[in-house]
């Protein structure tokens, strides 16, 4: 079968300038999790059909157009199954592919090759859904000064994956959990019995230098939270008229962030609005998998 190829020249870390890898332990970790659900007690058809012996080639080909991602997982699930199985991207991290292009191989062990090829497409093709729908958000408000950034609606235990993603998609990422930024919501308002009380909290509580977003739903919310001098203020599903008077008020004292249901149609128009980010929760919780194959074939036995 022919295949086209692409650019080969920069991988995660020329894009990302620094930010772009998950740990290698993160990344070891979860591949063995992954591992150990699929393969069980061993790989009961590979085994009893493919001689122990026999080595394989594997073409990974993009049968839709999308942003690759998910590579260091790729080599991670092979390396586990067999030291010898080795991972050649040759559309790196980060870059833009046409449907049918041959994006990478593996060679090693035909057994290992079988055992982790749906480990080794369940990281790749999930990766690169979320960066390729980040780089469309990302493109959307291109012109502007709108910031998108990820959210905590990630997959139980990819977090970091899931937030590389975002990254070779081109977008930012927001905290990481609920260690390392304070975000003050309504039932956290509620629970203290106000913004200011929630805030003065947090200020005396939470470690130092931890930064603090106070999350409003209307205009009167936002002046009092101005006053509070937050590194950050979330409006909650403010419609774009209510966003750029949020704009005009805060006269840029305070950073602003727009969340909630911010689709694709609609990110360009908050955008306009003068925000400084845009949090798109649909980047990680509804993830379409980019269509990615795995052509394998016996090269001896």
């Amino acid at each position: 079968m022919a295949h086209s190829t692409a650019d080969t020249t920069a991988g995660a870390d020329d894009i990302l300038a620094g930010g772009g890898s998950a740990g290698t332990e993160e990344v070891a970790s979860i591949v063995r999790c992954a591992l150990a659900e699929d393969l069980g007690r061993g790989d009961v058809t590979t085994d009893s059909i493919v001689p122990a012996g026999a080595l394989a080639h594997g073409q990974f080909i993009a049968k839709a157009a999308g942003v690759i991602a998910g590579w260091d997982a790729v080599a991670a699930v092979f390396a586990a199954c067999d030291r010898r199985a080795a991972v050649q991207p040759i559309v790196h991290d980060g870059r833009d592919v046409r449907a049918g292009t041959l994006i990478g191989t593996v060679d090693g062990p035909a057994r290992a090759l079988l055992s982790g090829e749906r480990v080794a497409l369940n990281f790749l093709q999930r990766m690169s859904g979320i960066a390729t729908m980040t780089r469309a958000f990302v493109r959307a408000v291109e012109g502007t000064r709108a910031i998108i950034l990820d959210t905590r609606k990630t997959a139980p235990g990819l977090r970091p994956l899931d937030r590389l993603a975002v990254r070779l998609g081109g977008g930012t990422n927001h905290r990481f959990g609920l260690f390392d930024m304070a975000l003050i919501k309504e039932n956290h308002i509620t629970a203290a019995g106000g913004v200011a009380s929630a805030v003065r909290r947090v200020r005396a509580n939470a470690p130092a230098g931890v930064p603090i977003e106070v999350e409003v739903r209307s205009l009167d919310e936002l002046r009092e939270a101005l006053n509070l001098a937050p590194d950050r203020i979330l409006l909650d599903n403010m419609d774009a008229v209510e966003m750029r008077e949020a704009v005009r008020i805060a006269d840029g004292r305070v950073p602003l962030e727009a969340s909630g249901g911010v689709r694709l149609e609609t990110v360009a128009e908050i955008a306009r609005t003068g925000v400084n980010y845009i949090s798109v929760g649909a980047l990680t919780h509804s993830v379409r998998a980019l269509d990615i194959s795995l052509e394998l074939e016996t090269v001896s036995a």
